[in-house]
């Protein structure tokens, strides 16, 4: 594709929301920068903002080569004020933040609800908590793979919500490595 239709293809923001904005969020924020880094501009935030990113999901992304030193914890109430980027897309990815009252966003972006499993939930060997973020991990990822392969311009608002909510309805079963 040529570089002026590069420059003039419409970049799509999209906003993944937990309640701690600490691993799922932070992963999904790092798989869509790459997985969809020409047509889409990637954020996380909170509900309730954890202190920091946890550092399995930092230990998973720095293992797989994504980008973390830009990393943090974000209040959602920073993509609601003026002059945040207008959004296009929202996603909740866990079930308490879809519950909760979530700010105006300008623009009206389409929302969906994509649950996941909270690895951070996870205890016991490390063994046994690596492998529940990498699964988590490689969840997102297959529905992240979904999303960016979407035939974006020829669908409409309504439909472009039914393949959403699809995808985050659809179980992906992921197999561990073995």
């Amino acid at each position: 594709m040529p570089e002026d239709d590069l420059e003039q293809r419409k970049r799509y923001n999209v906003l993944f929301l937990c309640t701690g904005n600490s691993a799922r969020s932070i992963m999904a924020e790092c798989l869509l920068e790459r997985m969809g880094s020409l047509g889409f501009r990637a954020f996380s935030a909170g509900s309730f903002p954890a202190r920091a990113v946890n550092p399995h999901a930092l230990e998973i992304l720095e293992r797989r080569n994504h980008r973390t030193d830009h990393l943090r914890s974000k209040d959602w109430n920073e993509f609601a004020k003026p002059g945040a980027p207008v959004m296009d897309f929202v996603f909740t990815l866990c079930d308490q933040a879809e519950g909760e009252v979530c700010p105006v966003w300008p623009g009206q972006p389409i929302r969906a609800h994509w649950g996941f499993s909270d690895p951070a939930a996870v205890e016991g060997r490390a063994a046994v908590v690596r492998a529940a973020f990498s699964d988590t991990y490689r969840e997102i990822a297959t529905r992240i793979e979904i999303f960016t392969s979407l035939p974006f311009e020829s669908l409409d608002h309504l439909a472009l919500e039914r393949k959403l909510d699809a995808i985050g309805a659809s179980r992906m079963s992921v197999a561990s490595p073995g």
